[in-house]
């Protein structure tokens, strides 16, 4: 592939359609703004093969010529980051966007995304500015947790919440500049992490000791070790999805199951 060129791996399991739609429209839009030589892999983690009829269709149709397209089913679900590295260990391109399948991006996104990645040699991971569904900003940034600040931000009512805003406003580093970068992040988001491709095969891509929940977390510490990981406000998203906590029991096992993986690999942080 050429030097300004893309690689996309968007991983789903039951999803949303409509958001997907939307996902793999506005990324369609934002390549074709940039120029740029790109595949694109969406992964089937399922559930059973009811959803692969509808995926390869909705593919087919909002992904267009010249992105070279990819679709991989039928291997179960095999977690988020094993689902990812399935793209990833296909890619030789230089560059490596890991995308959420809920995540709607501006037109600009992916040209400023590689703009200031070819400025910044020593930057090995972007993350965006980011917005819910109704435009509220999401913090995607964040200093290395403690148990209390996930907890917290996780579980904790709003009165509780609020009593411990500063603390959590500093974890999810809100001082950062809406005007420009900032290089120095400790842990990015995995909703959108646009890589230095070459830097996460050197370090195996994601950890398959993650399911699901902060293999985002490892990788961002590991990458942090190699390059910079940075804040660009100008790349813009809309993320619609939610945390852990409102999503059921088996989801908060996982995230609490998750944690403690976390925890262990690089060392526990209590408050």
């Amino acid at each position: 592939m050429s030097a300004d060129s893309l690689s996309v791996s968007i991983v789903s399991f039951a999803p949303d359609l409509a958001r997907l739609r939307e996902t793999l429209r506005t990324l369609s839009a934002a390549l074709a703004h940039a120029r740029c030589d790109a595949d694109v892999t969406l992964v089937d983690n399922g559930p059973g093969a009811k959803y692969r009829p509808s995926l390869e269709a909705l593919f087919a149709e909002e992904m267009h010529s010249p992105v070279h397209k990819r679709f991989l089913s039928g291997h179960g679900n095999v977690g988020y980051g094993k689902g990812h590295n399935l793209a990833l260990r296909a890619s030789r391109a230089q560059f490596h966007l890991v995308l959420n399948p809920d995540v709607a991006l501006e037109r600009e996104a992916i040209s400023e995304a590689m703009a200031y990645m070819a400025a910044n040699p020593d930057v090995a991971i972007l993350s965006p500015l980011a917005r819910d569904s109704d435009g509220e900003l999401l913090y995607l940034c964040k200093r290395y947790p403690s148990v209390l600040d996930l907890l917290l931000r996780g579980f904790a009512p709003a009165a509780l919440r609020e009593r411990f805003r500063p603390r959590l406003e500093r974890y999810e580093m809100r001082e950062l500049p809406a005007d420009r970068p900032k290089k120095g992040i400790a842990i990015v988001s995995g909703s959108f992490m646009f890589c230095r491709r070459a830097l996460l095969a050197e370090i195996g891509g994601f950890c398959e000791s993650f399911f699901l929940y902060f293999e985002d977390f490892d990788l961002s510490l590991r990458a942090g070790a190699r390059g910079e990981l940075a804040w660009v406000p100008a790349v813009r998203i809309t993320h619609h999805g939610g945390n852990a906590a409102r999503k059921g029991w088996r989801h908060v096992r996982l995230f609490v199951r998750s944690a403690i993986t976390f925890f262990n690999r690089h060392g526990w942080k209590w408050a």
